[in-house]
């Protein structure tokens, strides 16, 4: 043990020897990073509606009193009208090509609509009504979550607790001392945590099969620390 030492009249003990303090004063550069694997519970699906007829303007009947059927078809299943929006409209002429020339076919018009789902169970449901009420493709079905910026905040916390492990573990190597108070912390570019599915076709009076899988959240910083 260590002799005693007199501190204010106080005679005090210390097990061991009572280190100097330091003077930290280069700098240590280190990364982190650090991921979470969450559920999604938001989906976003892109239903379009696709007609053809040498007329113009029959094909924009027949395509607006379609999608009319198919977003009426979608509030009663449960979507609420701020969760529908437009995401496209097209018109497009279209041709053959006979003995090298040019021939007209066809007007083509598209109307695609983007929906969102809050709930993932009903995701089949949907696709199911808008296929029977005229939607004749489906595209970009995109797995989100709701509050990915929390999702984030927590994944940045852990990468920020993985740099300074990391700074402890180098200078443990070192053999010398660090300041666990890193002096800057610079945080990585991200991506946003987007998964992108696919559907199965179902077999007839069956719902459509999705897997939603899991979402990773990845976060990433670059900190200093003195020692």
């Amino acid at each position: 043990m260590k002799e005693p030492t007199e501190k204010g009249g106080i005679r005090m003990y210390y097990p061991y020897p009572v280190p100097a303090r330091q003077n930290f004063s280069r700098l240590m550069t280190v990364k982190g990073s650090a991921s979470l694997s969450v559920k999604p519970d938001t989906v976003s699906i892109q239903l379009e509606v696709v007609t053809e007829d040498d007329s113009l303007m029959e094909a924009q009947q027949e395509n607006t009193l379609i999608m009319n059927q198919v977003i009426e078809g979608l509030l009663q299943a449960g979507i609420p009208r701020e969760d529908i929006q437009t995401a496209a409209y097209s018109i497009n002429p279209l041709y053959d090509y006979i003995d090298g020339k040019q021939v007209f076919r066809t007007f083509q018009v598209r109307n695609a609509i983007t929906v969102t789902i809050r709930d993932i169970d009903q995701v089949g449901q949907v696709i199911e009504t808008a296929v029977e009420n005229g939607v004749n493709r489906i595209s970009n079905i995109q797995f989100m979550l709701e509050d990915q910026e929390g999702y984030y905040r927590q994944a940045l916390s852990l990468a920020l607790q993985n740099a300074i492990g990391n700074a402890s573990a180098l200078a443990g190597t070192m053999n010398v001392a660090i300041d666990p108070t890193p002096v800057k912390v610079t945080e990585q570019q991200r991506e946003p945590p987007v998964t992108y599915q696919t559907f199965v076709a179902a077999a007839p009076g069956e719902t459509t099969p999705i897997e939603p899988g899991q979402i990773t959240v990845n976060a990433e910083v670059e900190a200093q620390f003195k020692y």
